[in-house]
């Protein structure tokens, strides 16, 4: 395995575990289709959210969630979309937020939220 995708994992379980630790279920995770991926399916309270989780170990080429960019936005809508109805899903909210993990090699590990960034 790529060093690359060990640190996407580890920001994947630190991002579950932040969300967790705050309360919320998670329904589904690494869930794929034939159109792509979504990292994290949670619901915060009555509202369902899909989670785009994004890792990095520096800040050289941005922030992690710099590279999250309105083609990724739209292809997480259509993911959404699908998750739904693969699941019989009908919640009364639907958000897409972002967690980016910043976990430098000699460093503390930074963890931020950014709600309904649709």
């Amino acid at each position: 395995m790529r060093a690359k995708d060990e640190l996407g994992r580890y920001g994947e379980e630190c991002a579950a575990e932040f969300l967790t630790t705050a309360g919320w279920q998670i329904l589904d995770r690494n869930w794929r289709c034939q159109a792509g991926e979504l990292d994290i399916v949670a619901c915060d309270g009555t509202t369902l959210v899909v989670v785009e989780v994004k890792t990095r170990s520096g800040t050289r080429f941005g922030y992690p969630a710099e590279a999250v960019n309105h083609q990724k936005l739209a292809r997480l809508r259509r993911l959404a979309g699908q998750w739904l109805i693969e699941h019989d899903v009908h919640p009364s909210q639907i958000r897409i937020d972002v967690v980016s993990v910043l976990a430098p090699p000699d460093g503390p590990l930074s963890i931020e939220h950014l709600p309904g960034v649709v």
